[in-house]
């Protein structure tokens, strides 16, 4: 499933002395199977832009072809995408209410209409995608498990949609290190097994740097930089200009290079410096 997103432009309070343009003619594709990240300052429309990919926005100009159908006129049926689309939204935990944890994430299956044992097979599916044992925790209250297990619970009930697209809105904010990188373990894991395509929005350049295969940047509703990690983590000034940093590792590549070191500066993860740092010292 594509994503073809064409000249889209959106105007908050359009007309009012509080207008605000969002987005500003935005083309971008994403690619069926694709890890993109999208990154930006706040305010920078990131936000603005996946909650038009399955319809709880309306642009005031362009267009979002999703699987060869344009989900921006009027006579598209937006029940459809967003259950190809599923969207998680920031702290998605909050969004948690019902009193166990089989029936949180059967709340969306049971909405499609769906057979009792249809929809067992989905949440059970679910719970395993995002590592949570079934027995062990559908009869608990979801108000009883910690902040990065709340946050799997409320992943799995918009996996159990079984969507072809999964878009994240900063999945790991107010983590502690250990419930971040279970979070994120899952939803590379989700990609890898499932050939799920995934957008995150995320601060964090070093998680951006250890999952997404392409980057957009955002700024002031503009498509800044596209490319892959190594391309656009190179534009250091780019990315300062606008508020944003590249990985801190990258900048201990660039301070090494300057001090003389045959080091490669395509470098944005702390496993690909130790393999360069070790390789230097074995010619040593």
């Amino acid at each position: 499933m594509s994503i073809k997103i064409e000249n889209l432009t959106h105007i908050y309070m359009k007309g009012s002395p509080f207008e605000k343009k969002a987005l500003d003619n935005v083309n971008i594709t994403i690619n069926s199977g694709e890890f993109l990240a999208l990154i930006g300052h706040t305010g920078s429309g990131k936000s603005t832009l996946i909650q038009h990919i399955n319809g709880l926005l309306k642009p005031n100009s362009g267009s979002i072809i999703i699987d060869d159908v344009d989900i921006t006129e009027k006579k598209t049926n937006l029940n459809f995408i967003r259950k190809k689309v599923g969207l998680v939204f920031q702290y998605p935990e909050y969004q948690l209410f019902e009193e166990t944890i089989e029936k949180d994430i059967a709340f969306g299956p049971k909405n499609l209409g769906l057979s009792d044992d249809d929809i067992n097979k989905r949440v059970k599916r679910a719970m395993n995608m995002v590592g949570l044992d079934y027995e062990k925790y559908k009869d608990k209250s979801p108000f009883e498990l910690s902040g990065g297990q709340k946050r799997r619970v409320a992943i799995a009930g918009v996996v159990a949609m079984e969507p072809k697209i999964l878009i994240l809105d900063e999945p790991t904010a107010g983590l502690d290190p250990k419930g971040r990188d279970e979070i994120l373990g899952k939803i590379k894991d989700l990609h890898l097994e499932y050939n799920m395509t995934i957008v995150l929005v995320s601060h964090s350049m070093e998680d951006v740097a250890k999952l997404a295969d392409r980057i957009l940047v955002m700024n002031k509703g503009k498509c800044i930089l596209d490319g892959k990690p190594y391309e656009v983590f190179k534009e250091i000034d780019t990315l300062e200009s606008v508020g944003l940093a590249v990985p801190q590792v990258t900048y201990l590549v660039k301070s090494l290079k300057s001090k003389g070191f045959d080091i490669s500066d395509n470098i944005f993860t702390v496993e690909q410096a130790k393999k360069e740092i070790l390789k230097i010292l074995n010619k040593r």
